[in-house]
């Protein structure tokens, strides 16, 4: 069993910078790969970025491409979604979410989401 708390999101400018934080509880956290989604027009939601359970992979979606970084510190059972460079279609509520099946599929653990607001 996992616990998501997402934390970080604000109001900002375009072209400003902000870095969300997942914190996990849990042992098996380590386990676990990581996803960030938001909603999207005729979507449930969209894929931000997703990281291996290891860190060694990470993915992006090509609208974030180059301006967003995701990273994990296992031991503060912490993934981090560093964004640069925010553009005011990035606004939406970003959640994340833990697999045990991989970066693809699976996400069975949601956190409650954090906003992020983009002014242009």
């Amino acid at each position: 069993q996992v616990q998501l708390v997402e934390s970080g999101g604000g109001f900002v400018q375009a072209g400003d910078s902000l870095r969300l934080s997942c914190a996990a509880s849990g042992r098996a956290f380590p386990r676990y790969a990581v996803g960030l989604f938001r909603p999207a027009p005729g979507k449930e939601r969209e894929f931000v970025s997703a990281i291996h359970w290891s860190g060694a992979d990470t993915y992006y979606a090509d609208s974030v491409k180059g301006r967003f970084t995701i990273s994990r510190d296992n031991a503060k059972n912490t993934v981090y979604l560093q964004m640069n460079s925010l553009k005011p279609e990035d606004t939406a509520v970003y959640y994340c979410a833990a697999s045990l099946v991989g970066v693809v599929s699976g996400y069975n653990y949601w956190g409650q989401g954090t906003q992020v607001t983009v002014s242009s």
